[in-house]
């Protein structure tokens, strides 16, 4: 029941997505710079809300724009209704929903769904992660020099000693492709593919990675902070390989590589 309610949820808010995708809509701005919400954003949270409350009443909801609905509850369902939201104002189509489901205290079910190019991706602990209908598993690369990484940069503190640019600066200086998409869930979801062999960033919140982070674990990658430490999504760092470049990736990251 919980699957089917997720997938519902998911695919009700992405047809919302589909719906008014590059046309007009009312679009505002949060703290920062660029740090964009749409009317579109709230129209799909509601649609996941409305279906979560219809089949578990009592369950907890965190999402990006409306926050806590708190409940006395083992469950707790984190919700970003559009990640890549700039993408999506501009009419780029890299973005998603991203929901993940916790149970007492740990992941156990995300989905990750881009309609414009209709990759849904699943993954439920203990049982593998799919693109569609298929099994996925993350690449075989060995060495951080020849991989392709994936990144994103924070709306604050991207000037930070060891941060985002420095990192970013010492990684292309020796020739290593980082890609930079915009939605931080699909960079998870693509390092779960193959597609990527690792992805970091500095600064998410818990809707940006909980559905994705379950979905790299669960094709056979690695996900820590940014210390290499055991992955929390409530802190901001992370780290996603296919767990054979990850104890380098984490050198590169923090400054200790010999080049």
């Amino acid at each position: 029941m919980l699957k089917q309610t997720l997938l519902k949820a998911t695919d009700a808010a992405a047809q919302v997505l589909k719906e008014y995708f590059n046309k007009s809509f009312t679009i505002s701005n949060k703290e920062g710079v660029n740090n964009l919400v749409t009317e579109v954003d709230h129209k799909s949270e509601q649609v996941i809300i409305d279906i979560i409350k219809a089949d578990y009443p009592d369950h907890y909801i965190l999402t990006e724009e409306s926050g806590i609905l708190a409940q006395d509850s083992i469950y707790k369902w984190i919700i970003d209704p559009i990640d890549g939201t700039i993408n999506y104002a501009n009419g780029i189509p890299i973005c998603c929903v991203s929901i993940g489901v916790e149970v007492d205290g740990r992941m156990e079910m995300g989905a990750v769904y881009n309609p414009f190019i209709g990759e849904l991706f699943f993954a439920q602990r203990g049982f593998g992660a799919t693109l569609n209908t298929d099994k996925i598993s993350v690449s075989s690369k060995k060495d951080v020099g020849t991989s392709c990484l994936v990144t994103g940069f924070p709306y604050t503190y991207i000037n930070q000693p060891n941060g985002p640019l420095e990192v970013f600066d010492r990684l292309i200086r020796q020739g290593i492709p980082v890609r930079r998409l915009g939605s931080a869930a699909i960079d998870l979801c693509w390092v779960a593919a193959g597609r990527f062999d690792g992805f970091y960033e500095h600064k998410l919140n818990a809707w940006d990675s909980a559905a994705g982070f379950l979905i790299v674990e669960e094709a056979g990658g690695k996900v820590t902070d940014l210390s290499g430490s055991y992955y929390n999504p409530y802190q901001p760092g992370i780290v996603a390989t296919n767990g054979l470049i990850h104890d380098e990736l984490l050198k590169w990251i923090d400054g200790s590589v010999v080049v």
